[in-house]
């Protein structure tokens, strides 16, 4: 039940994936899930022959059971042939059983790869669509909420590929078959009859169908809220006894619990009401068969044997569409499951490469940053005119108060977001004329805060150069100064870090960010801010580490504190995204401006 309700309560998707899911039919869904589907086609074409075969055989075994009734019937004085004829029709009629269950499996087999090999395919492509999906779609989303909706589009798949496959052409089919033999066979009534059954049948079960969504969503959106507080609840497990509200929360809690209950009561009764309508409606046509059967019997144009038949038929008829109400359900929730992951695929990528994108040739490392402008949102611009380079091999830092723009730099010449005006290049290519892939393969950053992946200690490091052999991981790590204290753990290398590194102090995981990014080896380094989460004794070893990494390398340090970057080539100083001030440590002291404030405040322990 979790599965379809969590994603009821969620906000809705942003406006682009909304306006699709409301232009979008359900035959323009199944649309877009036939070319992933057309690769299997030969399957595809195979399984429906064995359904044909399974349906052939099922429709067959009441037509045997109709011969057996009446060889049984009409041979009282001739033992023999009542020996011979049964005896043969008994093992046919086993056969046929069997067949129809071999067709069936065999059916399975076949368009089990096809099924498999669709979903695997939609989920990949999704997955790395999301991945090329730029930095700020990943800030807005909800990553619960996101993962649920691959989940279950991946999900919705199978339940749209099996339940076509398997319960809707076969019924279909099979009511086809049917409706031929008994107009054929017998008086039309039989056949009318049973288009009539049909018909209401299938209208009532669509039409309660709809009307009972609204509550089943209500359950579903309850059984989410209360999913959520509870979760919200015992994540909070510290403030809630903090301030004693254990009741409290007991309380918001049941208050969820009883609107489900009352919820998941209104779902129960309309079931009833389906299933019992769904029912009569069976019981009707059956009555109104079996009477013209029995008419027939008495009036001798009908044996026994085809009364036996015709109710064998109705009874195989409706035991698929018992279903129909699940399925029609099942199909609708699994189109628009289907549909919210299309929805994804379809999310423009704001910061994609030009068409004929050259890789970037890195030959010195030259960063230069000219009269560049940006705003994340164009009513507040964050960056004005700023111009700065980082000559080959030195180590430029940008300083400024919290908000002065200065990671805002640091993801720009990574390319998370494509510049409004200016140009920033590296050794005179522009970036955005160059491939991503070979702009990040030349920059390497040891973030303010470092998330590690929940696996083991190696893996975090090796992940700067995936493949490297354990020599390498350890020399990178010996370089970062973490080996000591990595060898000095019971399991060493294969030590786990937790989830995003929690077991980690943060002085370990910055050495492991190094690490990482020494193993990546790139020829430009950014350091954003990446000694400011800790304290001053580790921030000073880390410093001295961060120093002997960019010997050689171009590398923007991003400072909220001023004496990490002290020894910087460049001083940059940035304020409400402009440039204010710039040259070396001791020339700007002795300018007496911004900088000689800054570090006055820093120097007297106001600041940081």
């Amino acid at each position: 039940m979790h599965s379809h309700a969590s994603g009821m309560a969620r906000p809705a998707p942003a406006p682009t994936a909304a306006a699709t899911l409301h232009q979008r039919s359900d035959w323009a869904t199944l649309a877009k899930l036939l070319p992933y589907l057309w690769n299997y086609r030969w399957r595809v074409g195979l399984a429906l022959g064995f359904l044909v075969g399974a349906k052939v055989a099922n429709v067959a075994v009441p037509v045997l059971l109709k011969r057996l009734v009446d060889a049984l019937s009409f041979k009282p004085g001739d033992p023999a042939a009542l020996l011979v004829v049964p005896a043969g029709l008994v093992v046919a009629y086993g056969a046929l059983r069997l067949s129809t269950s071999l067709f069936t499996e065999l059916r399975e087999l076949i368009f089990a790869k096809a099924t498999e090999g669709t979903s695997r395919s939609i989920s990949l492509q999704v997955f790395r669509h999301l991945h090329a999906l730029s930095l700020r779609f990943h800030l807005e989303r909800q990553t619960g909420g996101m993962t649920r909706d691959i989940e279950r589009g991946t999900r919705a798949v199978h339940s749209l590929i099996s339940y076509s496959l398997y319960s809707i052409f076969p019924t279909l089919i099979e009511v086809g078959l049917v409706l031929t033999l008994l107009a054929v066979k017998f008086d039309a009534w039989f056949a009318w009859i049973t288009i009539a059954a049909l018909v209401f049948y299938i209208s009532f079960t669509i039409s309660v169908t709809e009307w009972r969504t609204k509550f089943r969503k209500q359950m579903n959106e309850m059984d989410s809220t209360a999913h959520s507080r509870a979760i919200d609840s015992l994540l909070n497990y510290e403030t809630v006894k903090y301030f004693n509200n254990e009741d409290f929360e007991a309380r918001r809690y049941d208050e969820n619990l009883e609107g489900l209950r009352r919820a998941s009561l209104k779902s129960q009764t309309t079931l009833s009401l389906l299933n019992t309508g769904q029912q009569m409606i069976i019981a009707v046509a059956l009555v109104a068969m079996l009477w013209r059967a029995t008419l027939g019997v008495t009036e001798g144009r009908l044996t026994l044997g085809d009364l036996v038949m015709i109710n064998a038929f109705m009874i195989q008829l409706y035991i698929p569409l018992n279903f129909l109400g699940v399925i029609y359900r099942e199909l609708k929730q699994a189109l628009t499951d289907l549909d919210k992951m299309f929805a994804l695929l379809e999310r423009n990528r704001e910061v994609d490469d030009l068409p004929g994108a050259k890789p970037l040739v890195v030959t010195q490392g030259h960063v230069r940053f000219e009269h560049v402008s940006f705003a994340y949102d164009p009513s507040r611009p964050i960056l004005h005119d700023v111009s700065f380079e980082i000559p080959p091999g030195k180590t430029v830092a940008v300083v400024g108060p919290s908000g002065a723009g200065k990671s805002t730099l640091a993801r720009l010449l990574y390319r998370f977001y494509d510049i409004n005006e200016g140009a920033i290049t590296i050794d005179g290519q522009e970036l955005r004329s160059v491939t991503q892939s070979s702009l990040r393969a030349a920059i390497g950053i040891v973030p303010q805060d470092t998330v590690l992946f929940n696996d083991t200690v190696e893996y975090n490091i090796a992940y700067g150069r995936p493949g490297a052999s354990h020599d390498e991981v350890v020399a990178a790590a010996s370089a970062a100064h973490i080996h000591a204290f990595i060898s000095a753990t019971p399991k060493g290398y294969e030590t786990m870090v937790g989830e995003r590194g929690l077991k980690l102090s943060g002085g370990e995981k910055q050495r492991v960010a190094i690490a990482r990014t020494l193993l990546k080896n790139p020829p430009v380094l950014i350091f954003d801010e990446a000694t400011s989460a800790l304290d001053s004794a580790n921030e000073r070893a880390i410093q001295a580490e961060l120093k002997s990494v960019s010997q050689g390398k171009t590398a923007l340090v991003i400072a909220h504190r001023l004496s990490t970057v002290v020894d910087a080539h460049e001083i940059v100083v940035l304020e409400a995204g402009r440039v204010v001030e710039r040259g070396p440590h001791a020339e700007l002291l002795a300018k007496n401006g911004r900088y000689a404030e800054m570090w006055r405040l820093q120097q007297s322990g106001q600041d940081g």
